[in-house]
């Protein structure tokens, strides 16, 4: 039997996930196309996340997102993500993550990386994306509107930048006035000389913005009236929960997985729920990427990104092969011990 080479185990820093992401912002935004069309494609496994709760802690959970993603770039593995709000209040970002990354050929998992920033890449570049294909036929877009001053928001903002929207003006709201007052701060000096409004109520910045960027951390909808919308904005609700139905009715809807949306009632399930079909949706992004599905522009178009597995492994790997090929890698000592099968 042919001896096969010793299993590495790789430990990869935050510092090394931004490090590697930074300036790479284009890299980041094909990774997330690329992977959604194979998923279109069939050719990932993404199972429906498994959420850990506590009741003794009931606004806190931990989500394991097991994933798989086929071809050339083949890799296995899982995001175990925990969301704390009260962390908020301790001075630090509510979710922490790490993902590990599996070999498809033996299954030994190889590397273990911070995942926080790779989360918030992947939701960004997925947001900015999603902006891009289906702003493609409307003029561009002069007014953003970002409900929601937490780390999410500023990272759909900056990946909004780098894929090539330029803003006259940006309106922001949150429900902390001292969050909603330091953020527009941030945008002032990252903004290109836009002018930065403070709304004092979501529905306030809806009507002022012709694409909206919902990144809250709403249990259940807020933003009820269509008619906020009437003036069709692009509205990129990343955060899921926070649009009525009668909102989703009157839109065009656009999914990431349909799947996957349709639970945990998101806006979009709770449509399902009240129709009991599912022929408000238009269709995936990946396939309005293909051209199998076509988006009006007098009309208001949501996607609703659930957030996919594949997403955050495809570009895991990505961070893990730029630093393989850097030589800036470094396998833990030992991590694999029994290695034998025979030996005593």
């Amino acid at each position: 039997m042919t001896a096969q080479p010793q299993p590495a185990f790789t430990v990869i820093s935050g510092e090394q996930v931004s490090a590697t992401l930074a300036g790479r912002e284009k890299v980041v935004l094909d990774v997330v196309r690329e992977t959604y069309l194979t998923h279109e494609r069939g050719l990932t496994v993404n199972p429906p996340s498994y959420f850990l709760r506590f009741e003794d802690r009931p606004a806190n959970r931990i989500i394991a997102l097991p994933a798989s993603v086929a071809g050339e770039q083949a890799v296995d593995g899982i995001k175990w993500i925990s969301s704390v709000p009260a962390n908020i209040e301790r001075g630090i970002p509510r979710a922490s993550a790490v993902v590990i990354l599996n070999d498809p050929t033996t299954g030994y998992p190889y590397a273990c990386l911070e995942a926080s920033i790779i989360s918030a890449a992947r939701t960004a570049a997925s947001a900015a994306l999603g902006a891009q294909v289906l702003g493609a036929s409307r003029p561009r877009a002069r007014r953003l509107g970002i409900v929601g001053g937490g780390l999410i928001a500023r990272y759909v903002h900056h990946y909004l930048q780098a894929a090539g929207g330029a803003y006259d003006e940006i309106g922001i709201h949150d429900l902390s006035a001292e969050h909603a007052g330091a953020f527009a701060d941030y945008l002032r000096g990252a903004s290109d000389g836009a002018t930065v409004t403070v709304h004092d109520t979501a529905e306030d910045l809806v009507r002022a913005s012709d694409l909206v960027v919902l990144a809250t951390v709403a249990p259940e909808p807020y933003l009820l009236d269509p008619q906020a919308f009437s003036h069709h904005p692009v509205v990129l609700n990343v955060s899921l929960r926070d649009l009525g139905t009668e909102v989703i009715r009157s839109a065009v809807n656009v999914v990431d997985d349909v799947e996957h949306c349709l639970k945990a009632n998101t806006s979009v399930h709770l449509m399902e729920q009240e129709l009991g079909h599912r022929d408000f949706l238009a269709g995936t992004l990946a396939q309005v990427i293909e051209g199998e599905v076509q988006i009006p522009a007098d009309r208001t178009v949501v996607l609703s990104p659930f957030g996919l597995g594949v997403l955050d492994l495809a570009l895991a790997r990505y961070i893990h092969d730029e630093l393989g090929s850097s030589g800036a890698l470094e396998p833990v000592p030992g991590f694999f011990h029994e290695m034998s099968r025979t030996a005593r």
